[in-house]
């Protein structure tokens, strides 16, 4: 007997292990039929024969959410009883997508409520795309944060997540009949959102503006009083976490902002309806979109206030907490870890500062040493312009006793530590100062998250690296102890287990289903990897997935697709650094070359992306309608025999990158080496079995030391060649003249030809390349990348080789679990234990309840 087939044999038999016995719930097909006619009667009011598809929807969230929620007091109670530490994740951004498949995974409760459906008349898939998706983020950084949470209820880890609960999302996209991104309202909340408790008797007053007053005690001891603040209210709304196996449900607590008094009477009575409730319609657009337009002045001051309104809420509902259990300051670090989800939240140190001597009068030293216990940051970016930064003048406007805080925190820093490390040495004290001396002077959010922390983490080992050595190179002089790299990662659950249930199961099939919260576990694939069936089951489960992502490109975009064709998947906030113009000039290149030759020997492609632009990004937004206007002359050329076609799916999102994912050949994962922190998009798309080309950047070097140089596409610069380059004087213009195709992808794309009732409207993009200095070097890696893509098309010629480099892909991923990457946080950051509630019947008039 073969060794595969030994594996084989052995893998076979640990399948018969099944994790359902694992789950803290369980439920007959009956059960939950009855939970959800009940729901359907008594909570929406509703007969069966008169109930629309949504409804039906709710009816069934609702009951599967009896469980999560009974899970979720029986999580707090145990909490409460061991007085555990918590770590409190601070984030802007929850990407969370849908919720109802993730939890019917994560409860055991997929088999039962499907049956029951089907009993009932309805087909379970169907009801599942009749929710939202929540609109509480925006890119990576808020789908990491929703990851993370999944990882922290399933590991045991006692967490809480905070943040704001935005009424509207991003936006939702639409293209003209030129290609141009429209933006709507995105009311994620107009039918309203099931799995959300108003907590409103935890509400918090929140101040804004006002003044600072120096004010005196009996014994003439000065202090500083914050006075004359508008104030608000901010009221919790909690969303269930389920982990896997629903043992642990932590919560995701979202803040929403209310005025502190809903009507003025005696206005109203002198016939000022409109200024009656002035106070009240300012107040509640704290929390009415996410990203509101930072373009403008009153842009900038309302996403200041974002950002305080959260933090501030959210440590006055710890301090409640905490208080509940301890009266002494000393015990404040060892029961609390807060996590800055990048510098959004930075004034959390600044506010814990102000709560600590203002209000608690604990001594300046103390308060300080507290803080540096207690918080930790994560920083997403290594691009200057991404790097927080708030106007002294509007610092002062909004919280001007934050403002003389910080100054003074500055000020102790430079004179106590940096003065004396590097006596006199003023160019170290301009690079470490919190202030930026500039006009108008600036606050530095990122050099205070990094001094005000415990622990500064990168989320890649370059990322790492380059923080170290780049970005933060005098802090890390300072402080080398705090630095610590912890690589991104994604949850299996919701990218494997949920999003592709058929790949899933055929990997049960073969190495029994402890994957699911070991991923490491999928190693046990190589031993599958050359066997000509389970490349066979396995290719034709992705054929599967690229029948059902055709089905909705034509629903979408009303464009037929081959699905033997490549399918090459770009997905990812559309910005210049992430080069999708990278992608659009190589595509004229494949075009111009077909209609040369229309019996080029190439495998067909179909070029799919999705993406949204920041509202005010000129330049991104010039590069989505460019992609759509040569679309729509490529997928309509019968000249090149349908052999190539290109697609925007528009406004994309959680649950369509569920569809897309599953579906990928190749992902590109093509960002100027040094410029993308570290990427989730590209381990999602690898651990469905698609092949990476990209640049070693970020988590791509990583992903490449593990599926092998292989099984993956590398082109380009490296960084140190990206930095040598940019420091001889990076001339694109020589690129240009020195590469025939370039120049022509270039220039027919700005003639007019692909737009000519908008003949002007990709010049920017030309600019940018040329006359702009090409930023991000597209010009320079374009050849490289060419050739890369030479590679993909001899390579998927050969079909059992492109085979088992997808197996490959998916069997060698699993370091890229946000399970590892949360463990890491646990044991040598945060210092947090798993604890596991019992399963029992909960005192439902228990105190923690309403923890």
């Amino acid at each position: 007997m073969s060794k595969a087939s030994k594996s084989s044999s052995k893998k076979t038999s640990a399948k018969k292990e099944s994790n359902v016995s694992n789950f803290a719930i369980s439920a007959t097909k009956d059960e939950m039929k009855a939970r959800i006619l009940g729901h359907l009667a008594k909570t929406l009011a509703r007969a069966p024969e008169d109930a629309t598809k949504h409804e039906w929807q709710l009816a069934t969230c609702i009951a599967v959410r009896d469980f999560a929620w009974e899970r979720m007091l029986a999580t707090m109670d145990c909490h409460h009883e061991a007085q555990t530490r918590r770590m409190y994740y601070l984030s802007l951004e929850y990407l969370m997508g849908r919720l109802l498949n993730n939890n019917l995974f994560n409860t055991g409760l997929v088999k039962p409520i499907r049956e029951a459906l089907s009993e009932i008349g309805k087909d379970m898939d169907e009801l599942l795309f009749e929710e939202s998706d929540m609109g509480l983020g925006n890119g990576g950084l808020g789908r990491l944060a929703a990851c993370f949470l999944d990882s922290l209820a399933t590991l045991d880890l006692p967490a809480i997540g905070y943040g704001i609960n935005y009424e509207f999302g991003l936006f939702r996209q639409s293209f003209d009949k030129l290609g141009h991104q429209i933006e709507s309202p995105d009311n994620w909340m107009r039918f309203g959102n099931p799995w959300q408790i108003i907590r409103a008797d935890h509400s918090v007053e929140v101040n804004l503006y006002g003044r600072v007053e120096t004010r005196f005690s009996s014994t003439g001891d000065s202090h500083q009083e914050w006075v004359d603040c508008n104030t608000i209210i901010g009221v919790p709304w909690d969303i269930p976490i389920v982990g896997y196996g629903a043992h642990t449900v932590n919560f995701l607590r979202l803040w929403e902002s209310r005025a502190s008094s809903e009507f003025n009477l005696s206005v109203f009575n002198a016939g000022g309806y409109i200024e009656a409730v002035r106070e009240k319609a300012v107040s509640e657009t704290i929390s009415k979109v996410l990203y509101p337009n930072d373009s403008t002045e009153s842009g900038k001051e309302l996403r200041l206030v974002q950002q305080y309104f959260f933090v501030t809420c959210s440590l006055k509902d710890i301090i409640r907490r905490f208080r509940k259990s301890f009266s002494s300051w000393d015990n404040f670090p060892e029961q609390v870890t807060v996590q800055l989800n990048d510098t959004h939240p930075a004034v959390a140190v600044v506010e814990l500062m102000r709560i600590l001597i203002d209000e608690e009068r604990l001594p300046w030293e103390y308060a300080w040493e507290i803080c540096q216990k207690v918080f930790n940051y994560t920083n997403h970016t290594l691009l200057p312009e991404a790097l927080e930064r708030w106007s002294v003048p509007l610092f002062q406007k909004v919280l001007p006793r934050h403002l003389q805080i910080i100054y003074e925190i500055n000020r102790r820093f430079l004179l106590d530590v940096v003065d004396k490390k590097w006596p006199g040495d003023d160019q170290k004290k301009t690079a470490l100062s919190l202030i930026e001396e500039r006009q108008p002077k600036m606050i530095r959010m990122a050099s205070l998250s990094v001094l005000g922390s415990r622990f500064t983490n990168g989320v890649a080992a370059l990322h790492t690296e380059l923080l170290k050595t780049n970005l933060f190179q005098e802090f890390n002089e300072l402080y080398p102890e705090r630095f610590q790299n912890k690589t991104n990662g994604i949850t299996p659950r919701r990218w494997l287990l949920a999003c592709n249930p058929n790949l899933s199961n055929l990997i049960t099939s073969k190495i029994g289903d402890s994957w699911i919260t070991d991923l490491d576990k999928l190693h046990e694939l190589l031993a599958f990897a050359d066997d000509a069936k389970f490349q066979e089951e396995f290719m034709s489960i992705k054929i599967g997935n690229k029948r059902r992502l055709a089905k909705v490109i034509k629903d979408l975009c009303d464009v037929d697709v081959d699905t033997n064709a490549i399918f090459d998947v770009q997905i990812k906030r559309l910005h210049e650094y992430k080069r999708q113009h990278l992608n659009l000039l190589h595509i004229l290149v494949l075009y111009h070359r077909l209609l040369a030759n229309p019996q080029l020997d190439i495998s067909p492609r179909v070029f799919i992306f999705g993406a949204k632009a920041a509202p005010g990004y000129t330049l991104a937004k010039a590069i989505i309608q460019a992609i759509n206007c040569m679309a729509t002359v490529i997928n309509n050329d019968q000249r090149i025999n349908g052999k190539l076609k290109v697609i925007f799916l528009p406004n994309y999102s959680v649950s369509l990158a569920e569809i897309i994912i599953p579906a990928a050949d190749i992902s590109e994962q093509i960002s100027t080496a040094g410029k993308e922190a570290s990427g989730t998009g590209n381990m999602k798309l690898a651990l469905n079995g698609a092949l990476t080309i990209g640049t070693l950047d970020g988590a791509n070097v990583e992903i490449m030391e593990e599926v092998g140089k292989d099984n993956i596409f590398i082109f380009g610069m490296t960084v140190n060649e990206v930095e040598e380059l940019r420091s001889k004087g990076y001339k694109p213009w020589d690129y240009y003249w020195a590469n025939d195709e370039l120049r022509n992808a270039i220039d027919w794309l700005c003639s007019g030809y692909f737009c000519p009732e908008e003949p002007h409207a990709f010049d920017s993009i030309r600019y940018s390349l040329l006359d702009g200095g090409d930023p991000f070097m597209v010009l320079a890696d374009f050849d490289a990348y060419c050739k890369a893509h030479d590679d993909i098309d001899a390579a998927y010629k050969n079909k059992k080789k492109w085979a088992k480099m997808a197996i490959h892909n998916t069997a060698c991923v699993g370091k890229f679990s946000s399970d590892r990457t949360i463990r890491e946080y646990a044991e040598q950051i945060w210092f947090l234990k798993p604890i596991r509630p019992q399963c029992r019947v909960m005192n439902v008039g228990s105190e923690s309840m309403f923890a």
